[in-house]
């Protein structure tokens, strides 16, 4: 049996790798148009901004490895440049030579990865400007970087690869700007929840310009679309990928809705003896078994692994996806998983939402404020997304989250997790047990919670809605919601006839718990409607309150 992969990244590897050791006697190649290997890609960043001394820590296995550890041997710089279906061959070129050959397979394996996807930026093809897709583009940068010793940095673009750019740009020396065309980071959250980490941001003096572009790039600064200039001696292009389906689309291989190869589950694509993984494939949802596309190392790594067992003979199957994803910039990490709220109500959806603000740790061990959204459909009351932010712990968090949905838990059992538990790393009451509890209080027990969003939507279509300010005097007076009356929870039971029972009521305090208090008050005095403010005051102003990008500009 031939098996030939093309691409030696993280899915054509980790395809090679598994039908090796399900098939000894299987002739496997591999072509590889770049010169480096199974290399580590979320590495790159931290390389470039020298938090990684060694680059060969980002690449530990060449091609000597995997012919001495699998015999299988990798044809570097060698492009495909066209397959045939019918004949089962492709026709190689060895960039090194330029000579051309026909090899024939038994099975094909397409690993051929994402490309960045460009705006249109007059004057992007000047050498001080880049972007972070490969091994060899790190090692470029990191150059670029040594010998040019550049002081301004813009960044366009603010996904993962933009944020983590962020931050080793900053960390090797460099004041930078990062350039957003939209309203948020465009990191998959929720505008609330992106909201709320952007303020994080902008209080550690990031420089963070939104809803604008990028008119020219020129020798030493920008243009912005404004007619601004931006200091810029190196600018980086982070403004997303596309599936890499040329090859694909020259075989007649059929494409998916969002561009991206279709396979089925177990990597087959639309012709015969053809498989594709990695981050140039069509996924699915795991909640709503809708297509989706999501390119990241671990997908890569996994669908690459399905399509190797499955070439010689194994029963592998890609059981969907939670989109869960995380991104870590300076000590802020932010992750999610499972739909996002407007992928849920656009499933059809009827949502319970919750914000918990709690410490990720206990306070005598420096904890700080872990930021969780969770949803939750009312009809199963099963989990169906959850985003955090914080410092310590998120990583832990969400894993536990990405576990519920996957298995399907309703809202009730999250108190009961037995969880691990030591004042250094956790509570003892987890804020994964808050979750659980806000929303079953929501659910089962009569406490419904109203988020900011729609608080604030429902008071600007003029709702007559009574805020109730629950905190003492001080709190409420140095800053409080729009149309708020202060009520402290400990005079609250005195002021009850100053309230109207039939009329809608919202309670709130910093964080949600003497809100849930005085709502408690509320109801079991026969207030018909009584919501708790979800994630109380801090969550209303880190999300809702108006808020500017920094306007820290370099003057041309």
């Amino acid at each position: 049996m031939k098996i030939i992969v093309i691409g030696a990244v993280a899915a054509g590897t980790s395809a090679l790798a598994k039908a090796r050791r399900n098939n000894e006697q299987a002739e496997i190649s591999v072509y590889e148009k770049g010169e480096l290997i199974s290399y580590s890609s979320c590495g790159l960043p931290y390389y470039i901004g020298g938090n990684i001394d060694s680059f060969q820590t980002l690449t530990p296995r060449d091609v000597t490895f995997f012919k001495e550890r699998y015999a299988v041997e990798i044809k570097t710089a060698h492009e495909v440049l066209a397959i045939d279906p019918e004949k089962k061959e492709i026709q190689v070129k060895d960039l090194k030579t330029n000579r051309q050959f026909t090899d024939r397979y038994d099975a094909l394996i397409l690993a051929t990865g994402a490309t960045p996807s460009f705006p249109l930026i007059k004057g992007m093809e000047q050498s001080h400007v880049y972007a972070l897709k490969s091994a060899q583009d790190a090692l470029t940068i990191k150059q670029h970087l040594m010998s040019y010793h550049p002081k301004t940095a813009v960044i366009v673009g603010s996904g993962f690869i933009g944020l983590e750019m962020l931050e080793g740009l900053i960390s090797a020396g460099l004041s930078v700007t990062l350039v957003e065309k939209n309203q948020q980071l465009s990191i998959g959250l929720d505008p609330d929840m992106a909201h709320y980490f952007e303020h994080l941001l902008l209080e550690k003096g990031v420089n963070l310009l939104k809803q604008t572009t990028i008119q020219e790039i020129l020798q030493d600064h920008v243009v912005l679309q404004d007619g601004t200039s931006l200091s810029a001696d190196l600018v980086l292009l982070a403004t997303g990928v596309r599936p890499n389906v040329t090859l694909a689309k020259k075989a007649g291989i059929e494409l998916g809705t969002t561009g991206a190869i279709k396979v089925d589950s177990t990597m087959k694509t639309s012709q015969e003896a053809i498989y594709a993984c990695g981050d140039c494939i069509e996924t699915f949802s795991r909640l709503t078994q809708q297509p989706m596309y999501h390119p990241l190392g671990s997908t890569a790594n996994k669908t690459g692994r399905i399509a190797g067992d499955v070439v010689t003979g194994g029963t592998l199957s890609y059981q969907g996806s939670l989109g869960t994803s995380l991104v870590s910039v300076f000590d802020l990490t932010v992750a999610r998983t499972g739909l996002s709220e407007d992928e849920a109500r656009q499933a059809g959806f009827d949502l319970e939402i919750c914000h918990t603000i709690k410490p990720d740790k206990a306070l005598y061990f420096k904890g700080k404020e872990l930021m969780i959204k969770a949803i939750a459909d009312k009809k199963t009351q099963k989990l169906l997304g959850v985003q955090a932010i914080g410092y310590d712990g998120v990583d832990k968090r969400i894993d536990v989250f990405a576990t519920l949905i996957t298995y399907g838990a309703t809202v009730d059992e999250l108190f009961h997790l037995d969880l691990a538990y030591a004042p250094q790393v956790a509570t003892t009451k987890d804020p994964v047990h808050y979750v659980g509890m806000a929303l079953d209080n929501a659910l089962n027990h009569g406490r419904p919670l109203m988020t900011p969003t729609e608080l604030h939507q429902r008071l600007q279509q003029g709702e007559e809605i009574q805020v109730i300010d629950t905190r003492v005097r001080a709190q409420y007076e140095k800053n409080h919601l729009p149309q708020a009356r202060h009520l402290a929870q400990s005079e609250l039971r005195d002021q009850l006839k100053t309230l109207n029972p039939q009329q809608p009521v919202v309670t709130y305090c910093n964080k949600g718990v003497t809100g849930n208090a005085a709502q408690n008050i509320l109801i079991n005095h026969g207030f018909k409607c009584v919501y708790n403010l979800s994630g109380g005051q801090k969550c209303y102003q880190k999300t809702q309150a108006p808020h500017r990008a920094s306007q820290q500009k370099k003057e041309e």
